[in-house]
């Protein structure tokens, strides 16, 4: 397994600012669903955990500070820093509060987390915020808009530079870490099972719509997304490889007769003209029903595929069916 840090930060207890309510569980519900794929193998093993819940757990500047600079140590496959808890902006540019925060702007300024990342050997530096004005990380100065992020980079907030980040209510997990943890646990997984930064975005973006009131920020500079987590795969691997073969070419219809159905009526039982099962051909046709489930195959002519069999029509493969016959092809799967 390759080298995978996470830090993951929620602090609820502040000595001057207003407390807040759930920022640890969330923090814990990230920590969580990081540590192992769904399988159960280590994914980021044993996440640190800075965790502020009152006086006595309190998380001060120096502790957190630390732990970033020992996060982007090394050169670890990825480097995940998460965050919830209190952002603070003003014309010098942002800032994470630890407990100790007087004003906010004696916190963790954003630019110092991203220099730090900078010069880190991590093949992947990962920033995940859930705090307000978390947005603003990664732009070139305060209120500019222009992001500037070297290569290997990936940023994932709650809110734009300019808004607040809904908690929750009553400690209820906050609303973005609640949709980041969904994703996580396979909601923005692909056919193989790989959850990406890019998935968790659009999972999140979409389930939030345009009139939210809060709107996930994404930046990022990568040649390629790493995967965060496997999730358990809505199709087989051995299934889906299977797809350049029944569909020689991406436009192959394939041709189906009621041989292809194990299932028969009284009266087709009886009727001995009636074609029988063929097991062989149950076998290809139980794949192609689980292709059609994931919208990988359609039938050509009517709704579902057992009138397709049935009636000696044809399946084919979707847009979304060509996209994984090539993947598979080309050796990508």
């Amino acid at each position: 397994m390759k080298d995978r840090k996470a830090l993951i930060v929620g602090i609820d207890y502040y000595e001057r600012f207003t407390p807040l309510r759930g920022c640890v569980a969330d923090a814990q519900s990230v920590a969580q669903v990081l540590e192992k794929h769904e399988n159960g193998d280590l994914n980021f093993q044993t996440p640190r955990k800075l965790l502020g819940t009152d006086k006595l757990t309190s998380v001060d500047r120096r502790q957190f500070r630390d732990s970033i600079v020992k996060l982007f140590s090394g050169k670890p496959e990825i480097a995940l820093l998460y965050f919830a808890g209190h952002g603070y902006i003003d014309a010098a540019g942002g800032f994470l509060c630890p407990s100790d925060c007087r004003d906010g702007s004696d916190g963790i300024p954003l630019l110092e987390v991203m220099n730090l990342a900078k010069q880190s050997g991590a093949a992947n530096k990962i920033i995940i915020l859930d705090s307000c004005h978390g947005g603003i990380i990664g732009n070139k100065q305060a209120g500019s808009g222009t992001t500037e992020l070297d290569p290997g980079f990936t940023i994932l907030t709650a809110s734009s530079e300019v808004q607040y980040a809904h908690e929750g209510g009553n400690g209820a997990p906050g609303v973005f870490t609640n949709l980041l943890v969904d994703a996580l646990e396979g909601a923005a997984a692909n056919l193989v099972g790989d959850i990406t930064p890019g998935s968790v975005y659009a999972h999140i973006d979409q389930s939030l719509g345009p009139w939210g009131g809060q709107r996930p920020v994404f930046k990022t500079n990568v040649e390629s997304f790493v995967s965060l987590r496997k999730a358990r795969p809505p199709i087989a691997l051995n299934e889906l490889r299977q797809l350049p073969e029944l569909f020689p070419t991406q436009n192959h219809q394939f041709q189906l007769d009621p041989s292809f159905e194990p299932e028969r009526t009284t009266d087709q039982e009886a009727d001995s003209t009636f074609p029988k099962p063929d097991p062989t051909n149950n076998a290809v046709f139980a794949t192609l029903q689980n292709f059609a489930r994931v919208n990988l195959v359609r039938p050509v002519g009517t709704k579902h595929m057992w009138h397709a069999a049935m009636s000696s029509q044809h399946c084919e493969l979707t847009t979304l069916g060509k996209h994984y016959r090539r993947l598979v092809d080309e050796g990508l799967i």
